[in-house]
């Protein structure tokens, strides 16, 4: 059986308090180390959640220097961890330094076993529950984020910048191919801000002809121009006091591009055969599919409009960069077009998984529901083949075997960061926080030289 018990990293260069240290804490998995490189490895290595750290060691013992040299070190490359420092008694200031670097608490030298095991034991305790709180937050969304389905690090870190920018008044610009989810995460925004008792306009810059497109946002008069038989507001007067999302903004037409600037400079309208200007207090939310960049080289945007449309950028990735994101989709639209349609035991075959993750979803999530609805319909099994999406499964999938995923992981970091230390084994077993042994015998089993 594997030993479970959590890892108490010990720097400490006295050999007898390490005995003392290895009786008196049985309870954890003690690491020793004694200098500041064995530190840091032993802390790649290990990962401890907590350490205890004597600020005096070796080569200069009598000072400090080593200690807060090796604190400073391991809050740069694990900040999570909870270090103990051990100081001299009457250290006062230097137990200060050290919680203002970032060390989780201190003890005086030398100590009682008993009080220092209840420090290291509440360090873990914190350190779980932090650890805990982490793992809930990167898993969860918050309510705003209706119809959001993603388990993938870089989406939720996008997640995380929309709960930020919610409750701001800045334009934001959400930059996507088409189908990534662009309307969810601005209606995320808008759920998220103080407007969101007001209502969420939305308006499709490229589904409206431009000669309708003008009245369609700013609205018209009676009369102003044929079939016009009463004053009716735009989407932008429609949206006031809450959020208007204009969709595929890169393919506004340059007539109209300079009145929507003009809006945003002066937060006025004037409707389509008008001339009283209208206030209108509005959050502006921005989408497109497009480079706008290219299209001001281009000539088709204006440049002036496009630094007042992007106060904050947010790109999404495709559904194709986003890791394990298809299949968990893909199961979510069978379970709940199944349930309208009256098929609540349809599932997906492991061929259909097969072919849905091979697939690269050039038209993202879109592209996936309307394929997983047309199957959900047209299956004739209680499990939805391959063929019902329309797909094609692969001759072969990548091995979902675990240990030959980290075996595969293993070789490709070795092999990087050999490259990375021109072939140098002491150093790439330094910067993989290993030893040199542990090293040579993972080339030898994964046949690298």
């Amino acid at each position: 059986m594997s030993d479970e018990r959590p890892v108490l990293l010990v720097v400490e260069d006295d050999k007898g308090l390490q005995k003392q240290m290895r009786w008196s804490f049985d309870q954890y998995e003690i690491v020793f180390a004694d200098d500041h490189d064995s530190a840091i490895a032993a802390v790649r290595r290990s990962e401890p959640r907590v350490m205890t750290l004597d600020l005096g060691l070796p080569p200069t013992p009598d000072t400090t220097e080593q200690g807060f040299r090796i604190l400073e070190s391991v809050m740069a490359i694990a900040p999570t961890t909870k270090v103990i420092a051990l100081t001299g008694q009457n250290d006062r200031s230097n137990a200060v330094r050290a919680i203002g670097i970032g060390a989780y608490d201190f003890f005086a030298k030398p100590f009682e076993p008993d009080i220092l095991g209840l420090v290291i034991a509440r360090a873990f305790r914190v350190a779980d529950l932090e650890h805990e709180n982490r793992l809930l937050r990167q898993s969860q969304l918050g309510e705003g984020f209706t119809g959001l389905i993603t388990r993938d690090p870089g989406m939720l870190k996008i997640c995380r910048q929309i709960e930020r920018l919610a409750p701001t008044q800045a334009t934001v610009m959400l930059l996507g191919d088409s189908g990534t989810g662009k309307e969810v995460l601005a209606r995320a925004l808008h759920n998220g801000s103080a407007r969101a008792d007001k209502r969420f306009v939305a308006i499709n810059c490229a589904a409206i002809p431009d000669a309708l497109l003008e009245s369609e946002l700013f609205g018209y008069e009676k009369g102003a121009f044929t079939g016009a038989s009463k004053q009716t507001p735009g989407k932008i007067e429609l949206a006031n006091q809450g959020t208007l999302f204009l969709d595929e903004i890169g393919d506004l037409p340059m007539a109209l591009q300079a009145k929507l600037l003009r809006f945003l400079q002066e937060r006025v309208i004037e409707r389509v055969g008008g001339r009283q200007e209208i206030a209108v207090d509005v959050r502006v939310i921005c989408a497109t599919h497009r480079n706008l960049r290219e299209r001001i080289v281009e000539g088709a945007f204006r440049e002036d409009l496009f630094y007042r449309l992007t106060e904050m950028i947010v790109s999404i990735p495709p559904l194709r960069e986003r890791s394990g994101d298809v299949s968990l989709l893909a199961h979510a639209f069978v379970q709940r077009f199944a349930q309208a349609n009256g098929r609540v035991d349809l599932t997906l075959s492991d061929e259909a998984l097969n072919a849905i993750e091979a697939h690269p979803w050039p038209g993202n999530v879109r592209e996936l529901e309307n394929a997983i609805k047309r199957a959900v319909i047209m299956a004739d099994e209680l499990s939805i083949s391959a063929d019902d999406l329309g797909l094609t499964a692969p001759d072969e999938m990548p091995a979902l075997n675990l240990k030959q995923i980290r075996d595969d992981a293993d070789k490709q970091a070795i092999l990087k960061t050999l490259a990375r230390c021109d072939g140098n084994v002491l150093k790439t077993a330094e910067l993989l926080g290993i030893s040199r042994p542990t090293l040579y015998d993972m080339m030898a089993r994964l046949g690298l030289r």
